[in-house]
């Protein structure tokens, strides 16, 4: 998860740890390696498949479908087994409950076949798997471990999942060592386990790309929109100029990382989303992602460490890179032709989930307002939030909801408060802010998705309302049935 405002002003709110070096316990010295005997498979995004031994593990399966919403799609096409490959997994890590990490249609093509599978997500404050039983995804054999603790496999293989020092209440990575050759995927934390990791291992993988969040493309008004803006630079220009340098910071900290920790090989994953929806065409034409072999190259003028971008299907074979890195069989590339990213997506049945919640019996009524923000929980806190729904183009949706929120009071004024406050308009697309709503789910869909179009007076970052519909949200979703009854 990536820190999503100005940095200055997040500074104050990040939570620094000083953890242990847990992995130093019981150090085992890593033994030579047979060819083929730890290979790791990239199948797309976030997802690797590592064979281990007799043993195979899996991150972070997002193989199919959208994720937040239907903001993020796939830009790789995954191998044609993918789905054989979850189901002969041993074990699976899900790093976190981002539906790019936790994806929920692919998970339920898993369970129709292996619902018992062993799934391991670290003990955070909100459960990875909070809203499980409302997904409809049948899946048994779900273990929450502790952060810090070796999990011993089988005599060769133990893993350890880490906390994340800026967001620990979500964010995990992770420590897989087999013969005492360590593998750390880092994923999207932004302080892994408070900075402090293991040198030298062996493979290290990390999330490179930026683009997860919808600042400052989905912002208008003042600085970002061109009327109001008095600097000679438009808005577009400013937009592109901040992101170009967002993105530099963070190709900068990454190469310095590794820099740091001096694996023996390093992979940047965990980037490869595209916004293909034809509604957010402006998003992906502004939200420039970082490249992978840029990364690469400055990792490469800065250390001796070894980079690998992966195209689904390759294999890097673990104990041929150690031994000889120019060994042409070290990574085996997917065969020729190939199809690499892809071309269309199934957008229809998706939309359909998301368009049935526009005509739902609870929005017939405007009492949801207040039976919604009250569930929510979020109150004495000076801000005054206009929510609109709109429609595809962010225009306001016919027949749709407009109204103000002081979370000073929970109250639901119509008019603007005239102490002196804080103001948001909030623009959402009506069939994912009701899909939100009805289900109680978290706003990631509609800021991460890029669903919303937002404006701010003063133009300042409300850590703590943003935190609390993105983080705190009940975990269970309100009760509308109760709702209806009581509305009839």
């Amino acid at each position: 998860m990536e820190v999503v405002e100005e940095s200055k002003e997040n500074e104050l709110l990040l939570l620094e740890l000083n953890p242990p070096n847990p992995w130093d316990s019981e150090p085992r010295s890593p033994e030579d390696l047979a060819f083929g005997e730890v290979q790791i498979t990239y199948l797309t995004h976030a997802c690797m498949d590592l064979k281990l031994g007799d043993k195979r593990m899996v991150f972070d399966p997002w193989l199919t479908g959208p994720a937040f919403a239907r903001g993020w799609w796939l830009l790789h096409e995954p191998p044609s087994d993918w789905l054989e490959r979850l189901c002969q997994a041993d074990l699976i890590y899900i790093s976190h409950m981002h539906s790019d990490h936790l994806s929920y249609p692919t998970l339920k093509k898993l369970a129709g076949r292996r619902p018992d599978i062993p799934i391991y997500v670290g003990k955070t404050e909100r459960p990875v798997f909070w809203n499980l039983n409302q997904s409809g995804v049948q899946l048994t054999n779900i273990n929450v471990v502790p952060f810090g603790i070796w999990q011993q496999v089988d005599k060769n293989l133990r893993f350890m999942i880490l906390m994340d020092g800026i967001h620990p209440e979500m964010d995990t990575c992770i420590i897989v060592e087999y013969k005492g050759h360590k593998i750390l995927n880092t994923v999207d934390c932004t302080r892994p386990n408070g900075g402090r990791l293991p040198m030298k291992v062996d493979l290290m993988m990390s999330d490179f790309a930026g683009g997860a969040s919808g600042f400052p493309m989905t912002f208008s008004g003042g600085k970002f929109t061109e009327e109001t803006n008095p600097n000679p630079v438009i808005p577009e220009e400013w937009k592109a100029q901040f992101i170009k340098t967002e993105r530099k910071k963070l190709l900068n900290y990454k190469a310095r990382l590794v820099k740091d920790l001096q694996p023996r090989i390093y992979c940047p994953f965990a980037g490869y989303f595209v916004e293909s929806h034809p509604s957010d065409k402006y998003i992906k034409e502004t939200n420039i992602k970082n490249d992978p072999d840029e990364l690469n190259n400055l990792i490469k003028k800065n250390s001796d460490v070894l980079t690998w971008t992966p195209r689904p299907g390759a294999t890097l074979d673990l104990g041929r890179m150690l031994k000889d890195p120019t060994d042409s069989k070290g990574i085996i590339e997917p065969p020729e032709g190939t199809k690499i990213y892809k071309d269309s997506w199934d957008f229809g049945p998706y939309l359909k989930i998301l368009n049935a919640a526009v005509g739902d019996e609870i929005f017939r009524h405007s009492s949801w307002i207040k039976e919604y923000f009250t569930w929510a929980g979020f109150k004495d806190y000076n801000l005054v939030v206009r929510m609109i729904e709109t429609d595809e183009d962010f225009s306001p949706f016919p027949g749709g909801y407009d109204y103000l929120v002081d979370f000073l009071d929970l109250s639901f004024p119509k008019e603007r408060p005239s102490r002196e406050h804080p103001f948001e308009e909030i623009r959402s697309r009506v069939d994912v802010i009701r899909h939100v709503v009805k289900n109680g789910l978290l706003w990631d869909d509609l800021y991460i998705g890029f669903q919303t179009r937002l404006q701010r007076d003063p133009d300042i970052y409300h850590h703590l309302f943003w935190n609390h519909f993105q983080i705190k949200l009940p975990l269970t979703p309100p009760d509308w049935k109760s709702f209806l009854m009581y509305c009839g």
